[in-house]
């Protein structure tokens, strides 16, 4: 795990103005008490990097002092830019969790805009909320822990349980989704486990991936009509709020031309903090369905985790 250093603390009154240097400050669940940024909402408590700063300070020819970019935190040690939302930073019992990276500029009508010139903060300042508070003072550190994202792939198939073929769907799932995080540069950790048609057991492993707070969480297989077939009966039950759309443009797009992908059953969901998805049982049915998944993954995730912008 790598540390921050953390160089200064720094409030304002005002939002848009610049802030000053102070001996410590108390995060608290709105986020500083004493700084105009607190509040029930997703940038709570803004840090900005010397890394930064110091190419800004190249181009500007001049000295900037902490806290001029409007930062609540000023740290040494790391690129915050390139950290992502959900990633942690901790300090003994305190918890912040990144939020956004970067905001929007309100150029000329900003008093940092206006005294310096130009702003850092939209490209390479981030955002957090405090998940647990305390207080903070120049010279601590901040230990950076990545969110590795958690997924558990089920494939559910008697023939392939039993040995009589191999599983393909469930290896594919695998593979994708691996390339999709490591396209992203998101750590993640995935589970692979190859069931039965067995109502009970899926019920059982999709209950454990939700106390383990799994965050995407795949099924393939048992989404058609058969008598086996039962895994959306089994999942329904179990969601919190049915993700409908996703499902039904999968099924006419590609139903459009092969008819027999309308017969497919799967649905998709939010079981507490996990992502549920249930696919077909087909190679091909996987890499149409993935595609079509990956397109709003990102922004599935956040909006579940209460993420305003990303």
């Amino acid at each position: 795990m790598q540390s921050i250093k953390i160089l200064s603390v720094n409030i304002s009154e005002k939002k848009g103005t610049i802030k000053k240097p102070v001996g410590q400050i108390e995060l608290t669940q709105i986020g500083i008490g004493s700084d105009a940024h607190a509040g029930n909402w997703n940038r709570q408590v803004s840090l900005l990097g010397t890394e930064s700063i110091w190419k800004f300070e190249k181009d500007a020819a001049r000295k900037i002092n902490y806290g001029e970019f409007a930062e609540n935190i000023t740290t040494e040690g790391i690129e915050l830019w390139k950290l992502n939302p959900l990633d942690k930073l901790t300090c003994s019992d305190i918890e912040l969790e990144i939020t956004q990276i970067g905001k929007e500029c309100h150029g000329t009508s900003c008093t940092i805009f206006k005294e310096v010139g130009n702003c850092v903060m939209p490209k390479e300042g981030i955002f957090c909320r405090v998940i647990n508070g305390g207080i903070l003072s120049p010279g601590m550190e901040l230990i950076y822990q990545p969110k590795i994202y958690k997924i558990q792939i089920i494939t559910l198939s008697d023939r392939a349980y039993h040995g009589e073929y191999e599983d393909k769907s469930g290896p594919r799932i695998k593979e994708l989704t691996e390339d999709f995080f490591s396209t992203l540069h998101l750590p993640s950790s995935i589970l692979y486990s190859l069931i039965p048609d067995d109502q009970k057991m899926l019920e059982s492993l999709l209950k454990e991936s939700k106390e383990k707070k799994t965050d995407l969480i795949l099924t393939t297989g048992g989404t058609g009509i058969g008598p086996r077939d039962f895994t959306p009966d089994v999942v329904k039950p179990l969601i919190d709020k049915e993700i409908p759309g996703i499902m039904d443009m999968i099924r006419l797009k590609y139903g459009a031309e092969k008819p027999n992908a309308l017969i497919s059953r799967s649905i998709a969901g939010v079981m507490d903090q996990s992502l549920v998805f249930t696919l077909p049982g087909s190679v091909k049915a996987v890499n149409e369905y993935m595609t079509e998944i990956f397109k709003s993954l990102m922004h599935l995730i956040y909006m579940l985790h209460g993420l305003e912008k990303h």
